[in-house]
């Protein structure tokens, strides 16, 4: 599992969105799988309830879509099987900051029936998250649930996050996932004072323990 988490490259970078200015959160990784299969397990509902978490809504170009974390968000675009993007709105006051973030999920077909998957997370810089936790706050769980999809992709089944979260490699995944974060916001300019604190949050939010 720690393999997987080095499989990733991850940059941070910015973007503008309907909010302002952005900073993103960008990951790059290859599956062994064909693209036309990575793409079901993006875009079908029941698979992908299988390895992200439950989804609701009216599932097409310009229909709105509701996870069953609570995150919700309207579909912007839907290239089969090359590229999804929908808005990404989460938290109890996330209708107060509406255009705050999207997600683009970029597919590209390898040469030994492999598949590159990008993915990019932009959030506005005036969102809440950033000053505490930096790329960490997103980044850290699009580490979790793309190991997730690794799994479900090589044998079918879903990762349980609750168990994997609370035991020893988990929390060491953790916390080289938020260390990683850090060096992708420290080469992106981050101020080290700021980085060395937000890498500090967010290994403490997602694994309380490793940080005591």
């Amino acid at each position: 599992m720690l393999d997987e988490l080095a499989a990733a490259r991850r940059t941070m970078g910015a973007a503008t969105l309907p909010a302002g200015d952005a900073y993103t959160m960008e990951l790059r990784r290859r599956y062994d799988a064909r693209v036309e299969e990575v793409w079901s397990a993006v875009t079908d509902p029941e698979r992908l309830g299988r390895w992200l978490k439950p989804v609701t809504g009216d599932l097409r170009p310009g229909g709105s879509f509701t996870l069953d974390g609570g995150e919700h968000g309207e579909i912007l675009r839907c290239e089969p099987p090359r590229l999804l993007r929908v808005s990404w709105l989460f938290g109890p006051d996330a209708d107060d900051w509406p255009g705050t973030s999207e997600v683009e999920v970029r597919l590209s077909p390898g040469p030994a029936g492999d598949t590159e998957l990008e993915l990019v997370h932009a959030a506005a810089v005036a969102e809440p998250m950033f000053p505490t936790y930096g790329p960490g706050a997103g980044g850290v769980g699009w580490d979790l649930h793309l190991l997730t999809l690794a799994r479900f992709l090589a044998d079918g089944e879903p990762l349980d996050h609750e168990a994997f979260q609370t035991s020893p490699v988990g929390h060491e995944f953790v916390r080289r996932s938020a260390a990683a974060w850090g060096q992708a916001h420290a080469a992106a300019g981050g101020d080290p004072a700021h980085v060395a604190a937000a890498v500090e949050a967010t290994t403490a939010f997602y694994a309380p323990e490793q940080s005591a």
